[in-house]
């Protein structure tokens, strides 16, 4: 692990002589780099390959993803939007596909951002009968409730979180709190600490949790499966008040890259890389992990995803281009 963290150090300083390259006919190019630590790791990603591979000279600029999305429908700036929620941002950015302004760039994370219901893997390897919710309230003396024994614990989210809400819901609609008490953590800390706290002393846990995240990276789990996605069911179970809970699981978070049309149409060749990329929640979630461990920032972590995961990158790139990559990482 040590070699990673001096290779990842490396990088960072290769990034920053990169951004010194005499311009080649790609030119400038921004990124809107967004401040969670996936984007991060994409964003800077695509800022070493596009220097090193393609000759461009690469701005990241801080942002969000609503700001960024409004700016480039508005103003055609960043050129790119490394990592987009589109469920966060959909009527902005379908407007600006209609009105010509942005285009979608492919799934950045192959399998989507994924909001469900876990267990630990060492629970469902040693407990494999669990794996539905019916399950889960059968087996429920497993996960007692150390506040109330004759019950289950279940970890939701933190009051003020729309998945608190749809989480209080699904209860409803299952019926689970016959079984279980519905868990809140008081904060995202709370939540993630009392997973690390159960696998360090491989205990039992059940509730909710999202990738790609350093969690998931860390701490292996099984999900809980839920009833089909209905998209009307989840609409209601965003509401706090309900009248109809729908006993289904979390849609599928689309998660594009998006770039300016006056991007795609002036860097067709670069535009094609960007629309490659496409990285598994398991895989970003192992390098947040990493990340975190190390207390990483974002061009340290890319520095790690490309030395481990060279496999995966060579295959977003013309056979020329990664060669160029990969001489330079060496």
């Amino acid at each position: 692990m040590k070699r990673f963290t001096i290779a990842a150090l490396v990088f960072s300083t290769m990034l920053w002589l990169t951004s010194g390259m005499a311009l080649g006919a790609c030119g400038k190019i921004t990124i809107g780099e967004m401040n969670w630590g996936s984007a991060q790791v994409i964003a800077n990603v695509e800022k070493f390959i596009l220097e090193v591979g393609y000759g461009c000279e690469v701005e990241l600029i801080q942002t969000a993803t609503v700001p960024c999305m409004t700016s480039m429908v508005e103003k055609s700036e960043p050129d790119i939007a490394s990592e987009i929620w589109i469920n966060s941002v959909k009527e902005v950015f379908e407007k600006g596909v209609q009105d010509g302004r942005v285009i979608a760039a492919g799934n950045v994370l192959k399998d989507g951002g994924v909001e469900s219901w876990w267990i630990p893997k060492y629970m469902a390897e040693k407990h494999p009968q669990i794996k539905t919710v019916a399950d889960l309230m059968a087996n429920a003396d497993l996960f007692k409730d150390p506040e109330d024994p004759s019950k289950g614990r279940f970890y939701s989210c933190p009051s003020g979180w729309v998945c608190k809400i749809i989480n209080n819901n699904l209860f409803k609609a299952y019926g689970i709190g016959k079984a279980f008490n519905n868990f809140d953590p008081g904060s995202a800390e709370g939540l993630a600490a009392s997973i690390a706290k159960a696998a360090a002393r491989q205990e039992p846990w059940v509730g909710y949790y999202w990738a790609p995240t350093p969690i998931m990276g860390k701490y292996p789990m099984v999900e809980i499966q839920l009833n089909d996605y209905d998209a009307e069911g989840h609409a209601c179970n965003a509401k706090e008040h309900c009248d109809t809970p729908h006993a289904g699981r979390y849609p599928p978070s689309e998660v594009l890259a998006a770039t300016t049309k006056k991007f795609a149409d002036s860097h067709p060749k670069e535009l094609a890389f960007i629309q490659k990329i496409s990285v598994t929640n398991d895989v970003l979630s192992e390098v947040l992990a990493w990340g975190e461990d190390n207390q990483a920032e974002g061009n340290e972590m890319a520095g790690y995803f490309m030395l481990k995961y060279e496999q995966i990158w060579s295959a977003w790139l013309p056979s020329d281009i990664a060669a160029k990559v990969k001489k330079a990482l060496k």
